[in-house]
């Protein structure tokens, strides 16, 4: 059971650390985004100004492009926030002595767990286990109070060599335990011991159906989280950069204006913070997915679900 639960504090502390380390990672990358959004919005306002003083602009656009910068700079405290906040975690689990700087990712391509055998392989799950030794300790009790139910005979023989004049003597001794009140003493104790069992076995399966259906979220979240991003970096970030350089194109041709070209600016900022954003969450549940188990032990081989637990 020590080793069990050995196995959940490290697999635990690999998880977090694995995560506030991606947390980390990715509030730099929205942090330096974000600041970006701010020069923008900042050309915003230079631009909407000097198109109200050529009278080919209106106040209103002035003060929008002020109320983006406000928003543009309260994202920046945000993120920055964000930034300090991930580095004291991560600082909790490696020590604040060590310097961190994370620089890239593993790829959370591939996770160590076979998605085709969930149940199998969280079977021997370390927090399964706890439970499992529990149910063992238990189901020996039950066979004790069971064996305590039935009278246990004992024999007991002895031999006496005694002095001159007398002769030796055998003695035999039967000892047979009398059993007071069984209905209300032995019965109810073997009874309570059952129930304790049966519940520790309940609890065991209840533990293991919840893991599984929280580990098949996970793996459906991980799933549309990479299919989304493939999908961003094929399709959404590139349409908004050839749309932004279309745009800029129509504005130096004299056939499109200098908000439009600002517009186009802002969404290709605002989809690569998105993309950023969900390449975290996926990143987390890569995380929660691969330190199941402590990455120093293998993963448990695959099985069927009637071999899962003996």
């Amino acid at each position: 059971m020590q080793q069990s639960q050995k196995e959940v504090a490290i697999a635990r502390v690999e998880r977090e650390t694995a995560q506030a380390w991606i947390d980390l990672y990715f509030a730099k990358q929205m942090a330096d985004l974000v600041h970006q959004q701010v020069s923008q919005a900042q050309l915003d306002l230079e631009a909407a100004e000097a198109a109200y003083r050529a009278g080919k602009g209106s106040q209103g656009d002035v003060f929008a492009a002020r109320g983006r910068i406000g928003a543009a700079q309260d994202k920046v405290s945000e993120f920055d926030t964000r930034v300090r906040t991930a580095q004291s975690t991560l600082a909790r689990w490696t020590g604040p002595d060590v310097d961190v700087a994370p620089e890239s990712l593993p790829s959370i391509d591939q996770v160590r767990l076979d998605p085709e055998s969930i149940d199998s392989q969280l079977a021997h799950h370390p927090e399964i286990a706890v439970l499992d030794r529990q149910e063992e300790i238990a189901r020996t009790g039950v066979q004790l109070a069971e064996a305590n139910r039935h009278p246990d005979w004992s024999v007991e023989v002895s031999l006496q060599h005694r002095g001159q004049g007398y002769s030796n003597m055998l003695s035999v001794g039967v000892s047979v335990p009398l059993q007071w009140d069984r209905k209300n003493r032995q019965d109810r104790e073997l009874a309570a011991k059952i129930m304790q069992a049966d519940q520790v076995r309940d609890e065991r399966e209840e533990m293991l159906r919840t893991h599984a259906a929280e580990v098949r979220v996970m793996l459906d979240e991980w799933r549309s989280g990479r299919e989304r991003l493939a999908r961003y970096k094929r399709e959404l970030e590139p349409l908004a950069l050839e749309q932004s350089a279309a745009v800029l194109a129509a504005y130096r041709g004299g056939k499109a204006a200098l908000a439009e070209v600002l517009a186009a600016r802002r969404n290709e900022l605002e989809v690569r913070l998105q993309a950023l954003q969900l390449a975290a969450e996926t990143a987390k549940r890569w995380a929660q997915l691969n330190f199941l188990y402590p990455s120093g032990r293998s993963m448990p081989p695959s099985m069927n679900q009637s071999e899962a637990r003996p």
